[in-house]
């Protein structure tokens, strides 16, 4: 029987892995691959981003809650989850920005944070493991500090001599950045919105985007997923979310046929590889089949 081909996203705070390649992730558990979320921190510091959810009921309880939304859209992906159990720097705000809390996750030494992720990469054994960028996808601390965690754990998951006793050694055999908030992709869907005679969400954003200063992450994109069968069940795994994501805001502005139509797919930047590949890809597992004979 063939082996199964294992899928690792690893994120900062929940929430992110729905808004972040959710469909890819739904379309490979549809077609039979295990996928497994690895989630930081909590997400206790994120702000109450829904006005039906501001509630003191919601604030007292915002850790317990937020467990709950992370349950209910791993359900709906049908993915497997594992939290690190870091607890969520927040995203300080003011000029100057305060200081960090201590004992936050990004305040955390690698040495730290490192072998608890090795763990569960040993355990799961995936070949393929999805993270941010260097810039965390947007500079939050956490985002950030999941990028440097990831990149030291896809390194030391395969050296015996490293953290021996987080589990047999396994390396896997490539690693992505995933790239979702393009200025190409939010361009597209604006001028699809307008010629449509509706109103676009995408105005202020494209307007404020400094290329200079903010070069636009598709430019870097080597691997596109086609997944927008899979479009509902991301929008469905989102609004598991419900401090975090408003059902009336712009993250659902777009109809899903404008969607498919435009940008059908979530966009990957392939950074590791270990195994023969053609770029540019179509799927995250091109050249990992050949080599597990799966």
């Amino acid at each position: 029987m063939a082996e199964k081909l294992r899928l690792m996203t690893v994120h900062a705070h929940p929430d992110d892995e729905s808004s972040k390649g959710a469909a890819t992730t739904a379309r490979y558990v549809a077609e039979g691959h295990d996928v497994m979320i690895v989630t930081c921190t909590g997400g206790e510091a994120g702000s109450i981003l829904n006005p039906a959810m501001e509630r003191p009921d919601v604030l007292e309880n915002m850790p317990e809650i937020r467990r709950e939304e992370m349950a209910r859209a791993a359900e709906i992906l049908g993915v497997q989850h594992r939290w690190l159990g870091f607890v969520d720097s927040g995203l300080p705000e003011g000029d100057p920005p305060p200081p960090l809390p201590e004992g936050c996750f990004a305040l955390e030494p690698l040495e730290n944070i490192t072998p608890e992720l090795v763990t569960v990469i040993r355990e799961f054994r995936p070949h393929v493991l999805v993270t941010y960028d260097e810039n965390g996808g947007y500079p939050h601390p956490d985002h950030v500090r999941c990028h440097e965690v990831s990149m030291a754990a896809f390194d030391a998951a395969g050296d015996p001599e490293l953290y021996p006793e987080s589990g047999e050694p396994w390396q896997p055999l490539k690693l992505y950045y995933s790239h979702g908030f393009s200025r190409k992709r939010m361009q597209l869907f604006h001028d699809a919105l307008l010629e449509r005679g509706l109103e676009s969400p995408y105005h202020e954003w494209l307007q404020k985007w400094d290329a200079a200063a903010r070069p636009d992450p598709h430019d870097r994109v080597t691997t596109r997923v086609e997944c927008s069968e899979y479009f509902e069940v991301r929008d469905d795994a989102l609004r598991a979310h419900a401090t975090q994501i408003d059902p009336n805001s712009r993250w659902f502005a777009t109809p899903l046929d404008i969607q498919r139509a435009v940008w059908p797919t979530e966009d990957y930047e392939l950074v590791r590889s270990l195994v023969d590949t053609t770029l540019p890809e179509d799927d995250l597992f091109a050249g990992v089949q050949e080599r597990v004979g799966a």
